[in-house]
């Protein structure tokens, strides 16, 4: 007989601006089992998750934990109740060392005065850090670390307070399998010790390999549950997008022209090996590597963003003045960068503002934007792209992770590039 549910979750409506993001949606977590959590990009799948912890309310419905209602109102709220929340969207204090955020308001305290205890702190932080398999430096500032390593922070933020309850939204994102492998072995020593985990992920092969049951949401509605050696890949995104997908990965055959893209003993600043390579046009070149290796470096410093040591890019024979972004977007290069939030969105502004931001020159007249030629502009990146917002004056941080990825790759495609740089791009982007 299964166990009583550790959470319940009953009725759950919850409505923004022009979407109503959760309509009687129902679910239960029992402990010791992974739970995925599956969904189209605006399903609802993080805003339910949100609810249970804290950081939105319900409109409708209850959220009972071992029986009994609660009223979760704040993050702090559903600590106490034993939720812990990894967030798709890293919101970090990137001035303060890796140990400070692992231990963000919450820091050990020594003596009468109640003085901060820097020794445990360090120690903490590194024994979780350990069980991570993450080799990390407590003592570093984190914003002078990559993103796939400030996820890993993240996850030992959440580790370090011993929850019932474990929210993972999306963690893999940013890490390379050996990091995936380590954290699924943790995920399963904590399952096994009672602890109950909501996983998130777009990556269908991850929900097979770690969860026990699965539920669908659709629209903000729920499609179904079921026990995850029940259910196939088809079925589950037949249920999640509402069709059958008959060719998951279509690929197109190009035949490559001639070289667009030269670059020449290229030099990271700190690195001491130059990377020479070319890209011709209809080509498409993989970069890849573990985390730390330099991938997002390399990227950011051909995209003229970072200024390398020495070496050349070279864009249709012509070279391209380093560190020079906006010379290497007037040629025709851009970058759909690896940190949507800190690197690629106006956080704030409206889907029409961060659409039509990389083709403003040619939206203005006499210095002034044309509304009627920006608005078309919009809708049409809008419409090809398939970007779920109730309209354009919608502001961007209400979209889904992947919609709000799909408005840079709209900003960037909107200026008919001849090179497009996508570092991860798939990032909270769903299998439809």
């Amino acid at each position: 007989m299964p166990a009583a549910p550790v959470v319940e979750m009953r009725g759950i409506d919850r409505s923004f601006p022009g979407v109503r993001a959760l309509k009687g949606v129902d679910f239960e977590l029992r402990p010791g089992e992974v739970h995925g959590l599956l969904g189209e990009n605006g399903a609802g799948k993080s805003t339910l998750m949100k609810i249970l912890g804290g950081l939105y309310r319900p409109e409708a419905g209850e959220v009972l934990i071992d029986g009994r209602p609660v009223t979760i109102d704040s993050p702090a709220a559903a600590t106490a109740l034993g939720i812990a929340f990894i967030h798709q969207e890293l919101n970090q204090a990137l001035h303060l060392s890796v140990a400070e955020n692992i231990y963000l308001g919450r820091p050990p305290v020594t003596g009468p005065f109640r003085r901060v205890d820097w020794r445990a702190m360090y120690q903490g932080a590194a024994a979780v850090l350990e069980r991570l398999g993450a080799q990390i430096d407590p003592r570093a500032t984190l914003g002078s670390l990559g993103v796939g390593a400030r996820q890993m922070v993240e996850i030992a933020r959440a580790l370090s307070l011993d929850a019932r309850v474990l929210i993972m939204d999306e963690p893999t994102a940013a890490l390379t399998e050996p990091e995936v492998e380590r954290l699924f072995a943790v995920m399963r020593s904590l399952a096994e010790a009672g602890v109950a985990i909501v996983y998130i992920s777009h990556r269908l092969e991850e929900i097979f390999t770690i969860c026990d049951r699965v539920t669908v949401l659709r629209d903000g509605q729920r499609i179904g549950s079921w026990p995850i050696d029940q259910v196939t890949a088809d079925h589950l995104i037949t249920h999640m997008v509402g069709r059958q997908l008959t060719e998951r990965f279509p690929k197109v055959e190009v035949a490559p022209g001639d070289t667009l893209l030269e670059v020449r003993d290229l030099l990271l600043r700190g690195s001491s090996t130059p990377v020479s390579f070319t890209v011709r046009r209809g080509e498409i070149l993989g970069i890849a590597g573990l985390m730390g290796a330099g991938r997002t470096e390399l990227m950011l410093a051909v995209a003229g963003i970072d200024r390398p040591a020495r070496g050349q890019v070279l864009l249709e024979g012509q070279p391209l003045p380093p560190g020079d972004a906006a010379a290497a977007i007037r040629r025709g290069l851009v970058l759909v960068p690896e940190d949507r939030r800190r690197q690629g969105l106006l956080t704030g502004r409206s889907v029409r503002e961060n659409l039509s931001l990389g083709r403003l020159g040619g939206l203005t007249r006499a210095g002034l934007i044309r509304p009627r030629t920006e608005r078309q502009l919009v809708d049409q990146y809008v419409s090809e792209l398939g970007i779920r917002t109730p309209h354009q004056e919608q502001s961007v941080t209400n979209l889904s992770g992947g919609n709000q990825q799909k408005v840079i790759l709209g900003r960037w495609l909107a200026t008919s590039p001849k090179l497009l740089i996508l570092d991860e791009p798939t990032r909270g982007i769903d299998v439809g």
